[in-house]
């Protein structure tokens, strides 16, 4: 498959669900902007659905989820990390957590963060199919983050904060980035 450019990204395709999936994923971008519309409770249970269909290690499904579409607690969340700005802009956001007592036991309990981030993309795609805009703001592993989150929302031990994703109505429109890189490929050996 060639990389996604400028003429062949915009276009709708129908059809083909395989070339809708691609064109998807080549043209969805970070958004950080929102209008004021309400993201229906509809469209919310259709992210999160889509969320949980994510692949995951041993189908432990380490996950949860937690809706934030309060605007004084949406307000509290952005004011926790600069970074986090977008959460204070938007109507809707999901903080993705993994449950470790949910996981494998030992090093392999770590897999709760691949686990999430499948699910955090598939969040984000859904968005994007759906005309929402969204953006992943993290949380783990930076540990004033999490414990921001912990303070404020009282998680149970067990309970980490991946990220925090600001959902909405784009009030922007920025293209997409090309982030694919020849030089970033190998085949069949390192060097």
């Amino acid at each position: 498959m060639s990389s996604c450019g400028k003429t062949e990204c915009g276009k709708t395709v129908t059809g083909d669900p395989a070339a809708s999936s691609y064109e998807n994923i080549m043209t969805r971008t970070s958004i950080r902007q929102y209008t004021d519309r309400e993201v229906s409770a509809g469209a919310v249970d259709s992210l999160l659905r889509a969320a949980m269909a994510a692949p995951t290690a041993g189908n432990k499904q380490p996950w949860k989820f937690l809706v934030l579409d309060d605007r004084a607690v949406l307000d509290s969340v952005a004011a926790m990390a600069p970074a986090w700005a977008p959460v204070g802009r938007a109507p809707l956001a999901i903080i993705v957590c993994g449950d470790k007592k949910l996981g494998f036991p030992g090093e392999a309990n770590d897999f709760w963060i691949q686990d999430c981030s499948a699910a955090t993309e598939n969040l984000l795609l859904a968005a994007h199919s759906m005309g929402l805009g969204a953006v992943w703001c993290g949380a783990y592993p930076a540990m004033e983050r999490v414990a921001g989150l912990n303070r404020f929302f009282h998680f149970p031990p067990t309970i980490v904060p991946l990220n925090v994703v600001a959902i909405g109505y784009p009030a922007e429109t920025p293209e997409p980035k090309q982030k694919f890189k020849q030089e970033n490929v190998k085949y069949n050996k390192w060097q």
